[in-house]
């Protein structure tokens, strides 16, 4: 689903008899602002490439579902964040639940490297590959609650999105940054 455009996303969907032009309008918009953002949180619970593209499916069905529902009582990005964050819990839990793990494929793990500025580049993705590994060793909320920070969302909107208080989630992304660094400490040592 990662290449597709959002007309071909929102032409491949079954059409509802309540569906309106608006919601459509809605989830175009809502796939090209936010797009990259579902893709890191599908990204971020779920290493196998083919549940990946099925996750991200199942985000975009129910999402352009949703807005069905949606009255504009938040905002836009918020309404998507919760919908993706709410399948991803969901898509996490049922895996747990299975106590179903699978390895990556190597080819999933390298990617070619740029021969000009090759040192920066596998330096930066051994970084990126590191922080991803230690973010995906957090509980799932906590987990969440990372990524969203890290989509450079507020307390007040991961708020919105978590259903948790704006203290609360305060204190989640102080207490998840201290665990992210003793993890990476004892990944160094």
């Amino acid at each position: 689903m990662d290449g597709l455009s959002p007309d071909t996303v929102l032409d491949a969907l079954p059409r509802p008899a309540q569906s309106t032009d608006e919601a459509d309008r809605l989830f175009a918009r809502a796939l090209a602002e936010f797009g990259p953002a579902i893709a890191r949180i599908v990204g971020a619970n779920e290493a196998n490439r083919e549940l990946r593209a099925d996750l991200q499916q199942e985000i975009y069905l129910e999402l352009w579902r949703s807005f069905a529902i949606f009255d504009g009582r938040c905002s836009l990005g918020t309404w998507v964040y919760r919908v993706a964050h709410n399948l991803a819990a969901r898509h996490v839990t049922r895996r747990q639940r299975l106590n179903h793990r699978e390895l990556c494929n190597l080819e999933e793990i390298v990617e070619p490297i740029d021969p000009h500025d090759a040192a920066r580049q596998l330096d930066d993705e051994q970084r990126l590959g590191l922080l991803n590994k230690l973010i995906g060793q957090l509980k799932p909320l906590d987990r969440q609650i990372v990524l969203l920070y890290l989509d450079d969302l507020d307390t007040a909107q991961i708020s919105e999105v978590t259903g948790l208080s704006v203290s609360h989630v305060g204190v989640k992304i102080h207490r998840a940054k201290r665990l992210l660094v003793q993890l990476y400490e004892g990944h160094q040592s």
